[in-house]
């Protein structure tokens, strides 16, 4: 009778370890079932970050300052949030043309993007404070002002739109090339000049006394070749990288335009990051930006060497007289922005 109770003990306490070790099994499961996730955003486990991976799009070259943001971005990303976000780089409009990525990201369909200020004044009019003419003296001077709290007010204006601004690149100098020398306003008499289509600039040649003319930017080249223009404006970055050194003798410090570029996340992907995530991007996105920086810059004293080493003669122009006549055109164009006279004063308050 003893020996049996004893069997039945013994097998009573196997079928109650039994039941534990299947319970530790189940909860082992669970722990490990959510992993990293696959596809593009991973579904985190409990203790876990989610995992994603980006899209980052831009509209020029590899070389470009653009891409070396972009590249460097993805860098410190990875690094910073230990694999939990990645990124991919499409340069050259591969993911679209500049509204089309804007578009992408407010819709969370794109995660990242680089872009010029020009598309985005067609949802934030603000941001067309850009288009004025010599709003700022020099490159310095554009860059400093945006990024410090005057730019920050314009990044915080795009978040209402589902996009969240991280940041400007460099800002870039658009200077007129040409077939003549443009020494003095006097000289833009007549001058047929191909413009960006925004009311500033437009506004700012017929002031000079030029004919702005409306052209995509891929038709230049043919056109300067063929007399229909006598100039166009670019940054030297971009004369030399799309070959204007063939067709121009000329290119002018006319300082006209400053035009800034952004670095932009979509604001639904953003909110699904952690706080982790978000400061992780942000640091990244900092040294990422302070990086490109300083690649513009010597990208902008090369070109400028490159292309007169190739003929191109520079001329530095008399900004000082074609900032006085084309200020004329300021309160007309303030009139046509939301907040304008106070939004001007505070970048002039900032030169201070």
């Amino acid at each position: 009778m003893k020996k049996s109770l004893l069997i039945l003990v013994a097998l009573l306490t196997a079928v109650c370890i039994g039941l534990a070790a299947c319970g530790g099994e189940d909860t082992a499961a669970l722990d490990t079932s959510g992993g990293t996730g696959g596809g593009e955003n991973g579904e985190a486990s409990a203790g876990e970050e989610e995992s994603f991976e980006f899209n980052i799009g831009h509209t020029l070259a590899p070389d470009s300052h653009y891409h070396v943001v972009s590249e460097r971005l993805a860098e410190l990303v990875e690094e910073k949030t230990g694999g939990s976000i990645t990124m991919n780089v499409f340069p050259q409009s591969q993911l679209g043309g500049e509204v089309a990525m804007i578009q992408a990201a407010q819709a969370g369909n794109q995660e990242m993007l680089i872009t010029a200020q020009a598309p985005l004044t067609n949802m934030v009019p603000e941001w067309s404070m850009f288009d004025l003419p010599y709003l700022f003296d020099n490159l310095d001077e554009a860059n400093a002002i945006l990024q410090s709290e005057v730019g920050d007010q314009y990044l915080e204006m795009l978040e209402e739109h589902d996009l969240i601004g991280l940041g400007f690149l460099s800002a870039m100098e658009r200077n007129v090339f040409s077939s003549k020398p443009l020494d003095t306003a006097d000289d833009f008499n007549g001058f047929r000049v191909r413009v960006m289509e925004a009311p500033g600039y437009v506004a700012a040649y017929e002031a000079l006394g030029a004919q702005p003319t409306a052209m995509a930017y891929s038709e230049v080249y043919t056109a300067l070749q063929q007399g229909v223009v006598d100039g166009a404006d670019t940054s030297p970055d971009q004369f030399v990288m799309d070959r204007f050194v063939e067709v121009a003798d000329y290119y002018n410090i006319t300082k006209v335009h400053y035009l800034p570029a952004t670095l932009i996340i979509s604001k639904t992907i953003w909110e699904q990051l952690s706080e982790n995530q978000q400061q992780a991007l942000t640091e990244a996105a900092e040294e990422a930006l302070a990086e490109g920086m300083d690649y513009y810059y010597q990208s902008f004293d090369e070109s400028i060497a490159e292309m007169q080493e190739a003929g191109v003669t520079v001329i530095e122009s008399d900004t000082a007289g074609m900032q006085e006549q084309a200020s004329a055109i300021y309160d007309d164009l303030l009139n046509g922005i939301p907040n304008g006279q106070e939004l001007y004063e505070a970048i002039q308050a900032q030169k201070e």
